[in-house]
């Protein structure tokens, strides 16, 4: 959990880093469509070269990025593994023991779903929370939501709990560190045991990290009521939401970059996912 990239703002100068929030949101869910309109061994080559074109334009280091996936391995593991031998194919199995028949077609779906979720997890967090502060993400989501007004949706509402939510999923990690470390050091231990004792173990962590929580949430909103904060109808902004040619750009090579990978498959090179 320490190396989550929810919630974690790298500063920077970046084009991606100055680019609206506005933009960066919409550009998020068109990449995100992106990833799953890959369909041929091209166009996934294609999306996983867009995920090194986006560190090099974001100026992020590699090794901050690719913590984002640690979390997740678990996850890609088990789906790599569900894909190799639950996908049936049309050629000849590689390898058949009794009921187990693994296929080509499940290694290259395989290969191109870890693919898929690394190009998910990494684009998407380069696009918003590397890139963007919790402030900002917040102004541009109420923004785009601010048509709902009209229905009577507390919008703003809305966009603060997600920005609130972001910016303590680090901070929430650290306290869990710290309790489990602090357990360890009265002689607890979560890694041994049945899978039953293990759960028992955790309710030593669970326990202060709820009451951590809690109390973290009443100073925020005692903080925030001691500055008079409200939300909503006559709230000024300091730094107010402008559209540049930037913005223009990287969305015409975002939209060009989805129009390809549709081209793309219907190129008839390599395996095609079903």
């Amino acid at each position: 959990m320490k190396g989550i990239s929810f919630g974690q703002y790298y500063p920077g100068d970046s084009l991606l880093h100055r680019l609206d929030p506005r933009i960066k949101i919409v550009l998020t869910i068109l990449y995100i469509v992106c990833t799953f309109l890959c369909k041929s061994a091209v166009s996934f080559a294609l999306l996983l070269l867009s995920v090194f074109v986006l560190i090099l334009v974001s100026r992020i280091p590699v090794k901050i990025v690719l913590r984002s996936v640690r979390p997740l391995l678990i996850i890609i593991a088990f789906t790599f593994v569900i894909n190799i031998f639950w996908t049936q194919g049309d050629t000849p199995p590689l390898l058949e023991i009794g009921f187990v028949r693994i296929y080509a077609e499940g290694i290259w779906n395989a290969v191109f779903m870890f693919f898929r979720i690394f190009s998910l997890v990494t684009g998407t967090g380069i696009f918003l929370t590397y890139t963007t502060t919790p402030m900002d993400l917040t102004d541009g989501l109420e923004s785009l939501l601010s048509p709902l007004k009209k229905l009577h949706v507390p919008v703003h509402v809305f966009a603060m709990m997600m920005s609130i939510t972001l910016r303590f999923i680090p901070t929430l990690s650290e306290e869990t560190e710290k309790i489990m470390n602090a357990q360890r050091a009265r002689g607890a231990d979560f890694t041994s045991g049945s899978l039953i004792r293990r759960a028992k173990a955790l309710i030593p962590i669970l326990i202060p990290l709820f009451v951590s929580a809690i109390n973290r949430a009443l100073e925020l909103a005692n903080a925030m009521e001691c500055r008079c904060y409200h939300g909503g109808e006559g709230r000024t902004r300091l730094k107010v939401l402008k559209c540049h040619a930037r913005d223009l750009v990287v969305s015409l090579a975002v939209i060009a970059f989805g129009v390809g990978l549709v081209l793309l498959n219907a190129v008839k090179f390599g395996y095609v996912m079903k």
